[in-house]
């Protein structure tokens, strides 16, 4: 199985050095790891290239960026793998996807423990990992990962500014159900740099908005504006 990572960053210079570090046994696997940058003014570029098999620059957006690093792999990889900046994979990444692929699976995702002092960010993540189990519904920290032919079918990501993620599950769920493999630790940063309990409560109002029917466009102006 050909497995490409594809990660979007936008000023991620204080952290992306470890993330992409923390790939390159992956990368003498043969997986291909591609960087997406947004725009970045802060050298993350310049840390991304020597350790990143291509680093190539895309409009900003989250959601375009991974549809240009899906464009730009083309038919060179058989499985997509979308990895935030401040996420980490297990070191067997390759072989526990290679193995629910074999399994049936079209896409799928990886349960993950979140990183940081606040206790309760352990109960974040159980909570996240059940969601996803009871409702197929995924998340970018999750590091979804889908067969390139089955992405392409799909449409990719939908050109919006927020809940790429929710609304390319959902899309995806309808046709088949997510895998969900154990060992990803994603980044606490988000929720102690802001309160846990605000940062909750403002992802789950913003969701439940979403669904709801609110322009994801002015979710993500309020979003931005609380950050």
């Amino acid at each position: 199985m050909r497995l490409a990572i594809i990660v979007p960053v936008l000023n991620e210079a204080d952290g992306i050095g470890r993330t992409l570090e923390a790939l390159q046994r992956l990368r003498a696997q043969g997986v291909r790891v591609i960087v997406v940058d947004g725009g970045s003014a802060d050298g993350t570029v310049d840390i991304a290239r020597p350790l990143a098999d291509d680093v190539i620059v895309a409009s900003r957006g989250r959601a375009r960026q991974m549809n240009a690093g899906a464009q730009h792999i083309g038919d060179a990889a058989e499985v997509l793998l979308f990895l935030h900046a401040d996420t980490r994979l297990p070191p067997d990444t390759n072989q526990r996807i290679a193995d629910a692929n074999g399994a049936g699976a079209r896409w799928g995702r990886f349960d993950v423990h979140i990183d940081g002092r606040a206790v309760m960010l352990r109960c974040v993540a159980r909570l996240m990992n059940w969601r996803s189990r009871l409702t197929g519904i995924c998340t970018g920290d999750q590091a979804i990962f889908v067969e390139r032919t089955f992405f392409a079918s799909l449409g990719g990501f939908a050109d919006q500014p927020l809940m790429e993620d929710i609304e390319f599950t959902r899309r995806a769920r309808r046709i088949a159900w997510p895998a969900a493999l154990p060992g990803a630790v994603t980044s606490g940063r988000r929720w102690e740099q802001r309160g846990v309990w605000f940062t909750i409560l403002q992802m789950w109002s913003l969701r439940w908005r979403y669904w709801r029917g609110a322009d994801p466009a002015a979710l993500a102006r309020e979003y931005r504006d609380v950050r």
